[in-house]
């Protein structure tokens, strides 16, 4: 497994970034929607089942990443101009944030509202806090719209990315793309 280097994320980097990305969109993509008896009713246990234990895995992938960046060397950026490198690091500290703290708006709101995780396989998290229904609903909420947030800027990043490979040409997105990936490589 190749470390990061001056140039490029090491495997482990890329692989941790690369399964979050596609975890949260999964997560998003089975997101039960509808009010609180809808997202509960036995005809949605499947999809939230599935969400709840992508938001998880997406949580525990999260806070290995943060963990890794604390003793993995990180690539030089490109130079650019210096509001590029603010935006970026404002993005990169805002993604992470939001992904943190939506798996938490998760969990505490379902516990307020009264109701256990439920991973597939019927695991079963039972709530941790005594019940105030008002405040779970509250909870949820904020959880469903920094839910939305981070898809946005999750595509905003991605945007970001192509811009750097296709316009710029500086190599940002090499630094992301396994080695073996010759389909994004600009051509001249």
């Amino acid at each position: 497994m190749a470390p990061s280097s001056r140039t490029r994320y090491g495997t482990l980097a890329q692989g941790l970034h690369w399964v979050t990305a596609l975890l949260v969109f999964a997560a998003y993509s089975f997101a039960p929607e509808g009010s609180e008896d809808e997202v509960y009713s036995p005809a949605r246990d499947f999809d939230r089942q599935l969400h709840e234990t992508l938001g998880l895995c997406v949580f525990a992938l999260v806070l290995l990443r943060l963990l890794w960046r604390l003793v993995d060397e990180r690539p030089r950026p490109p130079p650019v101009a210096r509001w590029m490198n603010v935006a970026a690091t404002v993005m990169q500290r805002l993604l992470y944030v939001l992904l943190v703290a939506v798996p938490l708006t998760a969990i505490a709101g379902a516990w307020l509202e009264g109701h256990p995780l439920t991973l597939l396989a019927g695991v079963e998290m039972q709530p941790l806090v005594a019940k105030s229904h008002a405040a779970g609903a509250i909870v949820a909420n904020v959880h469903t719209r920094l839910g939305d947030a981070v898809l946005w800027l999750a595509c905003a990043h991605a945007l970001a990315g192509l811009y750097h490979h296709y316009v710029l040409k500086d190599g940002v997105l090499d630094a992301m793309l396994p080695r073996r990936f010759p389909l994004w490589r600009p051509r001249g």
